[in-house]
């Protein structure tokens, strides 16, 4: 006998994925068509998008980030009034980061999107590799997070950008929150949505944040996305690790979890930052970029005080 295969409940073609959270069993059209209308969403309930803007997006070449370029494209793309520009920060990781640019450098070639590229040795004489190999009391992550951060936003300042999109999927979302809860930190869990534009920051946007990050590796596999799913050499560093795991398994023994945590934080953020006013902005003394203390967190770790 052979194995029936399951149906997706939509159209009875054969499934490809089953949704545990949404009970929902779907093939590769309504998996498509399911994953591209929760971002549509996000984008509408989240992000107002005017006529004649720039938006930037941050690209690695990994997964999220080249799901998010694909699907803008594929909604925005035909619109003459609004320019799609990829960003991609050279860290200096040797092997790694080589490979995942040329992911990036494809993708945008295939879809047609203006493609900038800058490093950390350009901006900051330096690579991420020789800051790791150096005596320090902060991870590798720390130091790749806040300065890419802080490049990113310079260029996507300098290019006149609305908005700075970044590929954060549902389990982004859930460990951060989960980790400043467990921090106790609320000012940096505020944060992840900012009230109001502030002067020298582009407002970052998130389509992915309503999708699972198997389902951003299931879409970019049956859309033929060119994607680096390599790890990088330095991810056994980070703390999230622990937080993904605790996560995992807690969605693994009650389907959506991860969006329950998403969805409380949602519902609290605006009463929390009504208690916690956002700190005023200053301009960094060194370099000039936007901060809340006299001297940013980027030249504080690149040793600049």
């Amino acid at each position: 006998m052979t194995e029936e295969k399951t149906r997706c409940m939509k159209c009875n073609h054969e499934a490809i994925i089953y949704q545990p959270y949404s009970g929902m069993h779907l093939c590769k059209k309504h998996f498509t068509e399911d994953v591209e209308r929760k971002v549509k969403l996000t984008i509408r309930k989240n992000y107002n998008i005017g006529k004649n803007e720039k938006i930037a997006v941050a690209l690695s070449g990994g997964k999220d980030s080249c799901v998010a370029l694909y699907i803008l494209n594929k909604i925005f793309g035909k619109r003459r009034d609004l320019e799609l520009v990829a960003i991609t920060v050279d860290e200096g990781i040797s092997v790694y980061r080589k490979r995942s640019i040329g992911y990036a450098k494809k993708l945008t070639s295939d879809i047609g999107v203006k493609h900038l590229i800058h490093s950390f040795a350009e901006e900051y004489d330096t690579s991420l590799d020789e800051l790791a190999a150096k005596e320090r009391v902060h991870g590798a992550c720390s130091y790749c997070g806040v300065l890419r951060k802080s490049l990113v936003n310079r260029i996507a300042l300098d290019i006149g950008a609305k908005r700075l999109v970044t590929g954060h999927n549902l389990d982004d979302e859930a460990q951060t929150i989960m980790m400043n809860h467990l921090g106790g930190d609320v000012e940096r869990m505020i944060r992840l949505s900012p009230p109001r534009e502030l002067e020298g920051l582009v407002l970052r946007a998130k389509p992915l944040r309503k999708i699972p990050e198997k389902e951003v590796e299931l879409y970019a596999k049956v859309n033929d996305i060119p994607v680096d799913i390599s790890l990088c050499p330095y991810k056994h560093e980070a703390l999230r690790n622990e937080v993904r795991l605790m996560l995992d398994d807690f969605e693994q023994k009650h389907p959506g979890t991860k969006y329950s945590i998403q969805k409380g934080f949602d519902k609290m953020v605006g009463i929390l930052a009504k208690e916690f006013p956002q700190a005023e902005i200053k301009k960094c003394t060194i370099c000039g970029q936007a901060c809340t203390a006299d001297v940013c967190q980027a030249c504080r770790l690149l040793g600049k005080t």
